[in-house]
């Protein structure tokens, strides 16, 4: 057969040169795109449904959108469990809490890793490493997380509660000033940003981030921002469509090493200056200085950046997407403030507007408060994939190794089995229910590993900010968690920006407390 093909071929080639040079251009995308979609249809899980997708791209053009909305929706036809496919990548999207409860708590061992990207694995981590929270397992994971674990376990946090008194009074101050002593309405984002990154820097390395003005504060919150868009399970197409990673002039890969690059450039920065506060011993107690000294950790310098990028990354993430939320539906909702100041007045007068650090969340509506905040406003409405390390049956149905899971933290938080009302935002439910599962932080093994220090540090911003001023509106803006949306592309999901005033309960009280909250500062400082 070949002796007659190749012949004729041949003879077709020099006959008519144009003709057969239009067919092979054209048989070659042809053929890519059938091999490809065999490929694409072998690589289905067998025994879950799901909506049907298009050729090469999947069910990506449907998700570009709010993901997390549009997975929550599709479950309402498909079940609560069911299948998608990005690209050539199929997908098991898990949108239920008693689902999520038999596959990720039934399965921890099995659901242990994450999935490798192409763009953040590959290209944008290539150098500093990954976060403790998109690492696959193996053994350097291990050990990681017994690093950070040793460091945001309860005692360790007893030991970082000066860092919060601090971060947190200037927090509030920056309200009183930055708003005039409530005469003018301001947009509280470059404060939350301020405060969740000087946070994220004291806790990590043991200094501190004093002034919103500073080149650096710019320089980290410009590009974690923009990392945290390479995180995102939809925006990068060559993660899924392989032959994308062959054109030279692709704009993600090329973005993700020009942010890499200086992302490694304050990295290295914040750890030398560690490194010489520490041979000096003039260091301040934090998290990565705790494992530098932990002679059992064991951990490499790769290792010990990959903790502090968790710890910038989770902070930047955690706090300044719920408390930029959170301030605004505040604002609309004069009841919860009502509320909240009728129970934080059972600990503390309006004499006191900077409640007690070491508060160690007596106040139960606050805490209810914070909860509910984190459930309506679910910051990673898409928790981080989930790559299985050995087999898992859901019902019947096998889910092989290998495969990639979806955790919709946002549907099992709006879950209508677990709440009677999922779509109100209404603190009491947690003091009614104060059991209910919480998938904010994410279940199972790999869980956020920052959930108790995250929780002691929204608990102190709360009880403050709400003791010390009552919040009025000053323009317009929907805080509906999916129409209120800045960015519906990205995996964190932003509120629009808007003024708000911080108009002081007590102005007496809170000079008062400010003044002598800077006057203790600066005599520790001498000492």
């Amino acid at each position: 057969m070949i002796s007659t093909i190749v012949p004729l071929l041949s003879s077709q080639l020099s006959s008519h040169p144009l003709r057969s040079l239009l067919l092979l251009l054209l048989s070659i995308p042809i053929t890519y795109i059938l091999a490809n979609e065999y490929v694409r249809f072998s690589r289905r899980i067998k025994g879950f449904s799901g909506p049907t997708n298009w050729p090469l791209v999947g069910n990506i053009p449907d998700i570009k959108y709010n993901a997390a909305e549009k997975y929550r929706e599709w479950s309402r036809r498909f079940g609560a469990v069911y299948q998608i496919q990005l690209g050539n990548e199929p997908v098991i999207v898990v949108n239920s809490a008693e689902a999520a409860r038999k596959i990720f708590g039934g399965n921890s061992q099995a659901l242990s890793s994450r999935p490798v990207f192409w763009t953040f694995h590959k290209v944008l981590s290539n150098t500093a490493g990954t976060t403790i929270g998109t690492s696959p397992f193996n053994d350097s994971l291990k050990r990681r997380r017994k690093g950070a674990a040793s460091a945001l376990n309860k005692p360790s946090i007893a030991t970082y509660i000066d860092h919060l008194d601090l971060e947190t009074k200037d927090f509030v101050k920056d309200g009183f000033e930055s708003g005039r002593a409530g005469t003018v309405g301001v947009d509280p984002m470059p404060m939350i940003e301020r405060l969740s990154l000087s946070l994220a820097l004291t806790l990590n390395w043991g200094t501190r981030m004093g002034s919103r003005h500073d080149p650096m504060f710019h320089e980290i919150c410009e590009v974690e921002a923009a990392i945290s868009k390479f995180r995102s399970t939809t925006g990068n197409l060559q993660d899924y469509i392989p032959i994308l990673r062959l054109n030279p002039f692709s704009f993600g890969t090329r973005a993700a090493k020009e942010y890499r690059n200086r992302r490694d450039v304050y990295l290295t920065r914040l750890n030398r200056d560690l490194d010489d506060r520490m041979e000096k011993g003039i260091h301040k107690p934090c998290i990565q200085a705790n494992i530098i000294q932990d002679k059992e950790a064991a951990l490499n310098k790769e290792e010990l950046t990959s903790i502090s990028l968790t710890m910038l990354s989770g902070g930047l993430d955690t706090i300044t997407t719920l408390v930029q939320w959170s301030v605004a539906l505040l604002a609309q909702r004069p009841d919860i403030q009502k509320k909240a100041i009728e129970e934080i007045r059972k600990f503390y007068s309006d004499e006191e507007p900077l409640a007690d650090a070491y508060d160690d969340q007596k106040c139960q509506y606050i805490v209810a408060l914070v909860r509910e905040c984190l459930r309506f406003y679910t910051v990673l409405r898409l928790a981080l994939p989930r790559a299985t390390v050995k087999d898992v049956i859901y019902e019947g149905e096998l889910i092989p190794a290998g495969s990639t899971i979806y955790l919709n933290a946002w549907a099992c938080n709006m879950d209508p089995e677990v709440w009677r009302d999922p779509e109100e935002f209404r603190p009491e439910r947690w003091l009614e229910q104060p059991d209910a599962p919480l998938f904010t932080y994410g279940l199972g093994y790999r869980m956020c590993a920052g959930s108790l220090l995250a929780n002691r540090e929204l608990y102190l911003v709360f009880l403050r900010m709400l003791n010390s001023f009552e919040l009025v509106q000053d323009s317009e803006i929907d805080v509906h968690p999916v129409r209120g949306s800045s960015d519906p592309t990205s995996l964190v999901t932003m509120c629009k920006h808007y003024k708000v005033i911080f108009k002081p309960r007590n102005e007496k009280a809170l000079r008062e407390a400010l003044r002598a909250a800077d006057e203790r500062l600066a005599e520790h400082e001498k000492v």
